[in-house]
């Protein structure tokens, strides 16, 4: 399978037992999930997941993901609010509950406040309650009209399709989480709620200056975050098409065309891609997924997707391993299908050597039906570039820089591998893994790509892309 899987980790898959099975049914990146407590909670599973990695001798990638500013109303005093079509409240700070004799809903944060005005959309609940501001009112309240039928909890989030959210998307605590985290040793980190190029330079100023070099993932969950798209694109390493947020602050009809596009853009950028959110959701209680979500997941690979996530399904579910089962075996079987009816695409024009040599080394893979392509580089972005054709022989990547390698579990089709550094040439190198790689019998050939400087120089990247045979 060539398509990558991330398991969120909770009470349902944290112990040794059930985070082997996943490891032993292909999962290779780990998501730990920052809104829900700080470093500190994390610590042992860590150090759990790094003791398995040595056993099962794959690298895993640890994934934090950041809690970012999620804006969320206050306490109910009631509780619950049992609401009808029509009905009509007051949201607004506290000490506003009684400029007009109406529920009240608390909300205390003056920015998004003063930027609100008649006639916006406000959506509560990650879109189950949907109102329309009808109303200013004194004490910096607003009433609003509510357009569906429903229940409203308390500390629920709060959204504003179609406005501009003016707040950066690290807050305090998620740069204490950051540098907690890669004291700890995550691998990457996953930034909530993007909505500009500069969010992303934020994370990687704080991952620079503690001497890292870590992906980060762009969370696109904002409207104005995917008209920035290719300025985001630029500056990011990993997209997350994260469909709950997104999915409130756009037009339900919106998303699946939304979510083709953003895959489309980050495969020509060739950029990793993972579409997150509800993809197996009923197998939280049920052994077996809906049609409906084979369906979604399936369609997520065939649009070019390099990972799909699951969410709730592996961190508080019944079914954690069943459900990586299925997902494994639906993606194989989309794979099969893009095998068929793709071809190899070449690069757009304007694109530079680098990712005409890595068509060129999957041309040729395709033309001599070649086994396996092995890409050699430093930073992984040879075998990136390659992945981004979406070539049928697995990629292997082999770099000596732990961090470039479990960046790599994001990429489709590549199989991470570290480099014997004892050999200084990296031609020679891929050549000593391909005779010393089991899964790659005699009489195999290979495709190889590599930068080989001159002797004396230092290397400049991928320069030489050859045909070996086993």
């Amino acid at each position: 399978m060539r398509t990558k899987i991330i398991a969120t980790i909770g009470p349902a898959s944290d112990s040794p037992e059930v985070l082997t099975r996943l490891i032993r049914n292909g999962v290779r990146i780990f998501r730990l999930n920052f809104s829900h407590g700080n470093a500190s909670m994390f610590t042992d599973l860590i150090a759990l997941l790094r003791r398995l990695e040595q056993e099962h001798g794959v690298p895993l990638t640890l994934l934090q993901d950041l809690s970012g500013p999620k804006i969320r109303i206050g306490e109910l005093r009631q509780g619950t609010l049992n609401l009808d079509k029509g009905d009509r409240v007051v949201l607004g700070p506290p000490g506003a509950e009684m400029v007009r004799d109406l529920p009240f809903i608390p909300f205390d944060n003056p920015p998004i406040l003063e930027s609100l005005e008649k006639g916006d959309k406000v959506v509560l609940s990650d879109g189950v309650m949907q109102f329309v501001i009808t109303e200013s009112l004194p004490l910096g309240a607003f009433e609003m009209e509510c357009q569906n039928t429903g229940i409203l909890t308390s500390r629920k989030g709060l959204a504003l399709p179609g406005k501009p959210v003016n707040l950066p998307a690290m807050t305090d605590k998620d740069k204490k989480d950051l540098r907690d985290g890669l004291a700890l040793g995550v691998d990457a980190c996953a930034l909530s709620y993007v909505q500009t190029p500069e969010d992303i330079l934020t994370a990687k100023a704080i991952i620079a200056e503690h001497g890292k070099n870590i992906p980060v993932v762009a969370k696109l969950e904002r409207q104005n975050a995917v008209d920035r798209l290719d300025e985001i694109l630029a500056v990011t390493d990993v997209v997350m098409v994260a469909r709950g947020d997104l999915g409130v602050e756009c037009p339900l009809p919106m998303l699946p065309a939304m979510q083709k596009r953003i895959i489309r853009a980050c495969n020509r950028a060739a950029k990793p891609v993972i579409v997150a959110t509800q993809m197996l959701l009923s197998m939280v209680s049920n052994p077996a997924p809906t049609r409906a979500e084979t369906t979604d997941v399936a369609n997520a690979v065939l649009d070019g997707a390099d990972c799909v996530m699951l969410s709730e399904e592996t961190a508080m579910g019944s079914y954690p391993v069943e459900t990586v089962k299925f997902m494994v075996e639906i993606a194989r079987q989309a794979e099969q299908i893009h095998f068929e009816e793709r071809k190899l695409l070449p690069p757009a024009e304007e694109k530079g050597t680098p990712d005409f040599l890595a068509y060129s080394a999957c041309l040729l893979a395709e033309k001599t039906e070649a086994d396996a392509i092995v890409s050699h580089s430093m930073s992984g972005a040879s075998a990136r570039m390659i992945s981004a054709r979406r070539p049928r022989q697995i990629i292997y990547g082999l770099t000596p820089d732990q961090e470039a390698l479990r960046g790599l579990n994001f990429s489709w089709g590549v199989r991470p591998e570290t480099v014997d550094t004892n050999l200084s040439g990296h031609l020679e190198r891929a050549e000593h893994f391909i005779e010393g790689c089991p899964v790659i019998t005699p009489g195999s050939s290979v495709v190889i790509t590599a930068g080989q400087p001159k002797p004396g120089e230092k290397s400049r990247g991928t320069n030489l892309v050859k045909i070996y045979h086993k």
